[in-house]
């Protein structure tokens, strides 16, 4: 498989594309005006303790307050994902209620905390953080409160992670260092860079949380694109292609530092045409908008968001198949599997996921469909947690949510549905219409007219059929003048003042 990743940098955006086999399977954006905060880490001040919630509020210097959950206080007791600078403390098991500690004996309100956004402000929330700091480098992450070394998780070999165990216990340090996926088969010399590198980092941020006031920026995260070589770029990356020559120069010199060996893949690309338009990839942007995806078989997976969930489904469509049903329903099942996978990734879709497959009869095809996607979702980098498939032919997933997603980034309600996706039909406006101008009428004396603002197709509609409205007019004495517009909104009228 061949990996490359496509930076797109303007002086208001930023964008990062990974592509695997020419396909686009992610996208990032960083835009000037909205970006994000995840992995800044914040001298902070503590508005409000809310013993009911087990959290506090925490003013960082933002608009809104951020949120810090109990256990986010405590020292983190466990190793979490060294493969994400987004969100490292999300997802970690909640306390029972017995073994919780009281909020309140943890932080006072006025006091002075230094934090380190997990989440960004999402859905009218503020944002998430941890008093726990994860610090990432290339190979490794530093956590200065804790206390277990680890390795990642991606790294199953056992002789290469008690190897890198011993690397990382030998070297005494206070806090705990995590090894990540790029770390594997490096001799011991090569994390020095970095364990130097992120040491120093946290006594900078310890030494300006000293001397500074409460609320307080102590360390900002990397820019996109350099933050996305550092934790998505691994060895067999095939190229890095970028399209402005400033962000070319400071990924050449990010790489020169932590990477050597990457540096001969990255590029400058000058051509004429654009980068994203050349390779495809504003044209894969705009369909992962809609909610259609086709299979090449003719089937289909409908993917729809909403506040609660994202609801996945699949649909044979022309697909009929040459043998039995359950085959049938079975090779698109299977066909269906990485292209969801593939968005799943593309539109970062986050939270509770449910994915309805076609129902199959066939304990072994089920037990296969549940499988493959487990394998298909364990090459994204995001948390993932998926639960049997049940025996209405659903998987209910989670995945982890820190920013957000393609499609809040890229688009916003639509004024004319208000987000339904539905908007009235003529008809049913004239009928609203028409109960309107039922009270309307008595306020006219006889031989006045109304006039009324209407879309075309309503004006045609009424046209047609005449009796629309001609009872209340005749009855009422009151002329009545349909005037279209088409600048009104979808399923709006307006009548005109006298």
């Amino acid at each position: 498989m061949r990996t490359e990743v496509l930076v797109n940098a303007t002086p208001v955006e930023t964008r990062v594309a990974i592509t695997e086999d020419g396909r686009l399977v992610e996208i990032f954006h960083e835009r000037r005006s909205r970006r994000g905060l995840v992995g800044n880490v914040y001298l902070g001040r503590v508005q409000r303790v809310l013993p009911g919630m087990h959290a506090a509020f925490v003013s960082i210097g933002i608009d809104r307050q951020a949120f810090l959950y109990v256990e986010d206080v405590l020292s983190s007791p466990s190793e979490p994902d060294p493969e994400s600078s987004l969100n490292l403390s999300d997802g970690r098991p909640r306390l029972p209620e017995s073994l919780r500690p009281h909020i309140d004996d943890l932080v006072k309100e006025g006091q002075q905390i230094v934090v380190q956004v997990t989440k960004d402000p999402l859905s009218g929330k503020g944002p998430r953080v941890t008093a726990n700091l994860s610090l990432p480098g290339r190979y490794l992450v530093y956590l200065p409160e804790g206390r277990d070394v680890a390795v990642s998780r991606r790294i199953n070999d056992e002789e290469e992670r008690e190897r890198l165990r011993s690397v990382l216990e030998a070297w005494g340090e206070r806090g705990a260092f995590i090894a990540r996926t790029a770390a594997r088969g490096l001799p011991p010399g090569e994390f020095e860079a970095d364990r130097s590198y992120l040491v120093n980092l946290a006594e900078r941020i310890g030494r300006k949380a000293q001397q500074g006031t409460a609320p307080l920026l102590l360390h900002r995260e990397l820019e996109l694109a350099l933050r996305i070589v550092r934790d998505r770029v691994k060895t067999d990356v095939a190229a890095i292609r970028v399209d402005e020559e400033g962000v070319h120069e400071r990924l050449k010199d990010f790489l020169e530092t932590v990477s050597p060996s990457l540096v001969s893949r990255l590029e400058l690309d000058s051509g004429p045409d654009p980068l994203y338009e050349r390779l495809g990839i504003e044209t894969e942007i705009e369909e992962a908008l809609k909610s259609h995806v086709l299979l090449p078989s003719g089937g289909s997976v409908v993917i729809h968001q909403t506040e609660a969930l994202v609801a996945i489904d699949v649909n044979s469509g022309k697909f009929v198949g040459k043998d039995t049903l359950e085959d049938t329903v079975r090779a698109t099942n299977l066909e269906a599997i990485p292209e969801i996978a593939r968005q799943i990734r593309l539109r970062d879709l986050g939270g509770l996921i449910v994915v309805d497959f076609i129902d199959m009869e066939d304990p072994e095809h089920r037990r296969e469909i549940f499988e493959t996607l487990e394998a298909e979702l364990g090459k994204d980098q995001a948390r993932t947690r998926l639960l049997p498939i049940s025996d209405f032919g659903l998987i209910e997933i989670t995945r982890q949510r820190s920013r957000w997603n393609l499609e809040k980034t890229l688009t916003r309600t639509c004024p004319e549905c208000a987000g339904t996706g539905h908007v009235k039909t003529d008809l049913s406006v004239a009928m609203d219409l028409r109960r309107e101008l039922s009270r309307v009428f008595q306020l006219y004396g006889p031989g006045e007219v109304i006039r009324v603002r209407v879309r075309p197709t309503l004006a045609q509609l009424a046209q047609e059929q005449p009796d629309l409205f001609s009872d209340l007019s005749q009855a009422a004495g009151v002329a009545l003048e349909l005037v279209p517009d088409e600048t009104l909104q979808l399923a709006s009228y307006d009548i005109v003042p006298r």
